[in-house]
């Protein structure tokens, strides 16, 4: 088994995606700083962790707003030591149109300059070399491809991937790494709110519109939240060693570059 990380940052802890890589890393020896805006959910996720054996600290954290990341970074350094590893997961999703529905500056504000926020602040604070530091994105199958309705969305989860390969060169002497993931449909419930949208727009049930949506992807299924976790830990151990400035997909054939 590979060596994993020891102070290690996951931000949008809470539910999904997050939860899922936060209690993925939960083991004896490591310590967790978990963050998110739900503190209650986030405490949640922190009990189970500790369950497994993990030091954990919640903190409560909007990423929109700079000085939040930078005092909930130093807090984390402060309790749990210099950071080994930051999973920044926190986004959020949904639609945009023209006119009073467009959240297009919500959008790029959360996933993009938010996520742009808490790498700045971890790479304040990250563990002194030689050993490797990683820095790990989560974006998504619509940082690849274009969807009608989504352009907030697509946009930011796109600039993401710009953000890592810059930043990954940037750092690369530094020996640390910068690398992305981008799930395609994962079992959550911002994927059952997209499902929910589909089928009051298409005039379907929730289940026609979710067949509709698997019958485009080739293995026909959903990924688990667990199947992405694995992936960002293996970006977080040492066999990724050298994988830097990367975007890593993870979406049963749904898209293949």
């Amino acid at each position: 088994m590979a060596k994993l990380a020891r102070h290690v940052v996951v931000t949008g802890a809470g539910t999904g995606i997050g939860r899922a890589i936060a209690l993925g890393f939960a083991r004896k020896g490591t310590r967790l700083t978990l963050l998110a805006r739900d503190l209650a959910r986030l405490e949640a996720t922190a009990a189970e962790a500790r369950g497994r054996g993990a030091e954990v600290q919640a903190l409560a954290c909007d990423i929109r707003k700079r000085a939040s990341v930078d005092t909930c970074f130093a807090s984390a350094a402060e309790r749990f030591g210099p950071v080994h590893t930051l999973v920044a997961n926190s986004g959020i999703g949904g639609a945009n149109a023209p006119g009073k529905r467009d959240r297009f500056e919500q959008l790029v504000e959360t996933n993009l300059v938010g996520t742009y926020s808490c790498l700045r602040a971890a790479e304040r604070h990250l563990a002194p070399g030689p050993d490797t530091r990683h820095l790990v994105v989560i974006a998504s199958i619509l940082a690849r491809i274009g969807v009608g309705g989504y352009t907030g969305y697509c946009a930011s989860k796109a600039g993401l991937l710009g953000l890592v390969r810059a930043l990954a060169a940037e750092l690369a002497t530094a020996n640390v790494q910068v690398n992305a993931v981008c799930p395609g449909w994962v079992e959550t419930d911002m994927a059952r709110e997209g499902l929910d949208g589909m089928a009051k727009a298409m005039g379907k049930s929730f289940d026609e519109a979710r067949a509709i949506a698997m019958s485009a992807v080739p293995m026909g299924r959903m990924s688990q939240p667990e199947d992405v976790a694995g992936l960002v830990r293996w970006l977080a151990s040492d066999d990724a060693r050298g994988v830097t400035g990367q975007a890593l997909d993870i979406n049963n054939g749904a898209w293949m570059g």
